[in-house]
């Protein structure tokens, strides 16, 4: 597990390269497209797939797949080991959702952040919300301290890594105007682009594209605005959080449910990887 600091880069340049490129990924009106994994052999799964430019982690798949909640559940020894886990497997860059930070403190959160660094990860998202749930929120001062912590542990590595910051007001009951003006403060505490939650509309998400001086990115599920709707609004990153672990474990249940049944072999059983 690489833990040490940032000198311990095997090639800073390759770590610089896949943190601009991932940069450069984040176009408003052409997005980012990040199906997210939460292992090395999804990891591989998804990167060698035709069109597939980053990927992205998800912290809920990354601790159910520890057998742990949501919501920092794992220690930051785990959540780097993993960070590191998948960035080894493959050699597109990947974003690493880091929760909160693991930390109380913005000063913790540069230090957590300068070691996942390390690992290899290109960028990351860093949440707003104090626990598991979508509120109460850390105040704007110390979100956006956190923010500017990110940010400041780029520098200090020199890995211009992409910082993906997320605003859980609407999710959480909260008022528009709170998320804006939150938005906008990460942004100018070094954020790349804002992970908006609850644009669950058509107007909501050019509502924010206007409101928002940056790059917006969504969360994508059924019922949600179509992929070529977000596009065409100008949204420029798409994830699906723990969507991605859901369809696999539907797709794994139902295969189960046809086995046990002695039915017909299920035609993916027959995929290799």
């Amino acid at each position: 597990m690489t833990t040490n600091d940032h000198a311990s880069l095997p090639n800073l340049a390759d770590a610089v390269a896949k943190a601009e490129l991932l940069r450069s990924l984040h176009v408003p009106g052409e997005p980012l497209i990040v199906t997210n994994v939460w292992d090395a052999v999804t990891a591989r799964i998804v990167a060698s797939t035709p069109g597939v430019k980053a990927l992205a982690t998800a912290s809920h798949a990354v601790s159910f797949a520890h057998g742990v909640e949501d919501g920092e559940g794992l220690t930051v020894e785990q959540a780097l080991a993993v960070a590191e886990l998948i960035a080894d497997a493959v050699d597109i860059p990947v974003s690493v959702d880091f929760e909160k930070g693991y930390a109380r403190d913005a000063a913790g959160v540069q230090h957590n952040v300068e070691q996942l660094i390390s690992t290899g990860a290109a960028g990351i998202n860093i949440e707003d919300s104090v626990g598991q749930a979508k509120a109460p929120l850390f105040s704007i001062e110390d979100a956006t301290a956190r923010v500017a912590a990110a940010r400041a542990a780029a520098v200090a590595t020199g890995v211009p890594i992409a910082i993906n910051a997320r605003v859980d007001t609407l999710a959480g009951g909260c008022e528009w105007d709170d998320a804006v003006a939150r938005a906008n403060a990460y942004l100018d505490a070094g954020a790349d682009s804002i992970f908006f939650l609850g644009l669950e509309t058509e107007e909501l998400v050019a509502r924010a594209i206007e409101a928002v001086h940056g790059k917006i990115s969504v969360i994508g599920h059924p019922g949600a605005v179509p992929l070529k709707k977000l596009a065409e609004l100008g949204v420029s990153r798409v994830s699906f959080g723990p969507g991605a672990l859901g369809l696999t474990l539907a797709h794994l249940q139902s295969a189960a449910a046809q086995l046990t049944a002695l039915g017909d072999y299920p035609e993916e059983l027959g995929f290799s990887y």
